[in-house]
C-alpha cells in the first residue's frame, strides 16, 4: 500500500484508540490527555521509518526510524488490546442484557481502558528487551532415516532473518557470529532475510558476517527483503566477504577422515534456492528445488535443502530432500500476528513433519521493523543429523 493511504488509515486507528479509552481514562483525571498526547505522536512518527524507503524522498535518519518502529510496536499492542477490551465489553453487555448479570459500568469502563495502555507498554517493554538481546541457542536433533554413519552427528548452525537496518547494527551482528563460532559447527546456514537497505548503506554493518567459521563454510540463501534491497548488489557483497550463496544449486559435503575418505554414499548434498517469490522480481532467479539438485551424485542420499520461505516445502519433498531449513515466519514475532502466519505459510516454528521430508523453521535470529518479540524468541538453531532409530 502507498505511504500516504497507511499513514491516513493508521491516523484513523489512532483516532478509534482514542475514542474508545479516553471516556473511560476520565475517571484517572488527567490520565486521557496523557494518552492523546502518546497517540498523537504515535500517529506521526509511524510513517518515518518508511519515507524515502522506495522512492524519490530523502530517507530519515535512523534516530527517527528508531523513534518511529517503537511506536509501530507500541501501537500494535494497543490497536489489539483496544478491540478486544470492545469484544469484552459487548460479551458483558449481553450478559446484562440476557442474564441479569450486575455489571458496574463506570468502574468497568474505567479500569479496562486504564488495562490497555498499561499492557501495551509492558508488553512492548518485554519485547523490547526480547528482541535486542543476543538470540539464545536452541540445539534440535533431526532423526533422518538411513542416516550415513560418517554424517551421524552433523550440525548446521542455521541464522534466519536478521534484517539488519535501521535498529539492527554491526554490534547486533557481533555478537550474533561469536554465538555461532562457539558452536563449532560443521556448516552455517543462513536462510535469508539478512538486509533491510542497500549495500552502501549496510556494507560495514552486515561486514562480521565474513567472521563466521564452520568446518564446510557458511552457505546463504536470498530472503524477499534481499529483492527489496536490490539482490544482485547484495549477492555480490555477500560473495566478496566470502559467503558462499546458492542460488538455486547445491554442493557436495564429504565428512574426510585423515585415513579414510568418503564415497558418494557418505556424502551430503546441501542445496539452496532462492526466494518463494523471486520470479516475481527476476524471471531468471525462480525458485526450483528441483533444479538445484541438477548434477547431485546419486549415490547421496542425505538431502538438505535451505529455502527461505516454508511455501518451498511441498516442492522439496517431491524432489526428494530429507530436511528443508527456513525461516521468514519470525515465529509471528509477536502476538497477535503469530495466529495469521498459518494463513500464509504452512509452518510457523520449530520441527515438522512434510511426507517423508523434515521441515524445520526458524524463528529467526533479529527481527522486522518494531523491536520486539513477545511469546517469540529469537534464535540461533544448531541442528544435529542423528539416525532415525
Amino acid at each position: 500500500m502507498p505511504l500516504r493511504p497507511l499513514t491516513l488509515l493508521t491516523a484513523l486507528l489512532h483516532l478509534y484508540i482514542g475514542l474508545r479509552l479516553s471516556p473511560g481514562l476520565a475517571a484517572f483525571t488527567p490520565t486521557w490527555p496523557v494518552l492523546v498526547l502518546l497517540l498523537a505522536v504515535s500517529a506521526v512518527t509511524m510513517p518515518l521509518p518508511f519515507i524515502g524507503l522506495r522512492s524519490a524522498a530523502k530517507p530519515v535518519a535512523d534516530t527517527w526510524k528508531w523513534i518511529g518502529l517503537l511506536s509501530m510496536g507500541w501501537f500494535s499492542s494497543m490497536f489489539v488490546l483496544t478491540v478486544a477490551r470492545d469484544f469484552g465489553l459487548l460479551l458483558a453487555w449481553a450478559a446484562n442484557a440476557l442474564g441479569g448479570l450486575a455489571v458496574d459500568w463506570p468502574l468497568v469502563k474505567a479500569w479496562s481502558a486504564a488495562a490497555v495502555p498499561l499492557a501495551a507498554t509492558a508488553t512492548s517493554l518485554i519485547g523490547f528487551v526480547n528482541a535486542r538481546r543476543t538470540a539464545g541457542v536452541k540445539r534440535v536433533d533431526v532423526p533422518i532415516a538411513g542416516l550415513p554413519a560418517a554424517l551421524e552427528g552433523f550440525t548446521i548452525a542455521q541464522l534466519s532473518d536478521i534484517h539488519v537496518g535501521p535498529t539492527i547494527k554491526r554490534g547486533y551482528i557481533h555478537r550474533i557470529v561469536e554465538a555461532v563460532n562457539k558452536l563449532g559447527a560443521d556448516v552455517v546456514a543462513i536462510t535469508g532475510d539478512l538486509v533491510d537497505g542497500s549495500v552502501p548503506e549496510l556494507r560495514d554493518h552486515i561486514a562480521p558476517l565474513g567472521g563466521l567459521r564452520a568446518r564446510h563454510g557458511t552457505y546463504v540463501v536470498t530472503g524477499n527483503h534481499e529483492y527489496y534491497a536490490g539482490a544482485s548488489a547484495w549477492i555480490a557483497e555477500l560473495r566478496r566477504i566470502g559467503l558462499r550463496v546458492l542460488l538455486n544449486e547445491h554442493v557436495v559435503l564429504r565428512q574426510d577422515t585423515p585415513g579414510r575418505s568418503t564415497g558418494d554414499s557418505d556424502a551430503l548434498v546441501l542445496a539452496g534456492v532462492t526466494d518463494f517469490t523471486a520470479g516475481h522480481f527476476d524471471a531468471a532467479h525462480e525458485s526450483d528445488p528441483e533444479g538445484a539438485l541438477a548434477g547431485a551424485p546419486t549415490g547421496s542420499t542425505t538431502r538438505v535443502l535451505l529455502a527461505h520461505q516454508p511455501r518451498s516445502a511441498p516442492a522439496a519433498a517431491e524432489a526428494g530432500y530429507q530436511l528443508q531449513l527456513s525461516g521468514h515466519t519470525h515465529g509471528g514475532q509477536f502476538f497477535p500476528w503469530n495466529l495469521f502466519v498459518p494463513m500464509q505459510q504452512p509452518f510457523t516454528a520449530g520441527l515438522h513433519r512434510l511426507r517423508d521430508m523434515w521441515v524445520y523453521v526458524s524463528r529467526g535470529t533479529g527481527y522486522w521493523g518494531p523491536p520486539k518479540r513477545f511469546g517469540a524468541p529469537s534464535e540461533i538453531t544448531l541442528l544435529r543429523l542423528v539416525r532415525a532409530s
